[in-house]
C-alpha cells in the first residue's frame, strides 16, 4: 500500500527557515513527479513546487528565489526548504506525488495528510 509520510512543519518566526520532507512509502511503483502544495484558509490549493524523476523543476513565482527543492530517488523522498518565510506562506501544506504502479499503464495520483505551517511571531 502506497502512503506519502509528511515531516516538518510547525511554526516559523517571519524571516526564518521552513523544511518539509516527504517520503513515499511501499512498492512496486516509479516515480513520476513529487511535489508539495500548500491550502491557506479560504484559498484553493495551489502549487509550491515540484520536481520531476529527471530533475526538472515547477517553481511557484510566490517562493521563488528563496526556496529549494530536492529529490533522493533511491530513497523515494523529497525535501523542499523556503527561507525568508512570511506571514502569508502560512498555510497547510500538502506532499503530492504521482506514480505509476508496475503494470499499469496510466499514473495514480496519491495526498499526503498535511502539514501545518504557521509563520508568526
Amino acid at each position: 500500500q502506497v502512503q506519502l509520510v509528511e515531516s516538518g512543519g510547525g511554526l516559523v518566526q517571519p524571516g526564518g527557515s521552513l523544511r518539509l520532507s516527504c517520503e513515499v512509502s511501499g512498492s512496486g511503483f516509479n516515480i513520476n513527479v513529487m511535489g508539495w502544495y500548500r491550502q491557506a484558509p479560504g484559498k484553493q490549493r495551489e502549487l509550491v513546487a515540484s520536481i520531476t524523476s529527471d530533475g526538472r523543476r515547477n517553481i511557484a513565482d510566490s517562493v521563488k528565489g528563496r526556496n529549494s527543492i530536492s529529490r533522493d530517488t533511491a530513497k523515494d523522498t523529497m525535501d523542499l526548504q523556503i527561507n525568508r518565510m512570511k506571514p502569508e506562506d502560512t498555510a497547510v501544506y500538502y506532499c503530492n506525488a504521482e506514480l505509476t504502479m508496475w503494470g499499469e499503464p496510466r499514473g495514480r495520483v496519491y495526498w499526503g495528510q498535511g502539514t501545518q505551517v504557521t509563520v508568526s511571531s
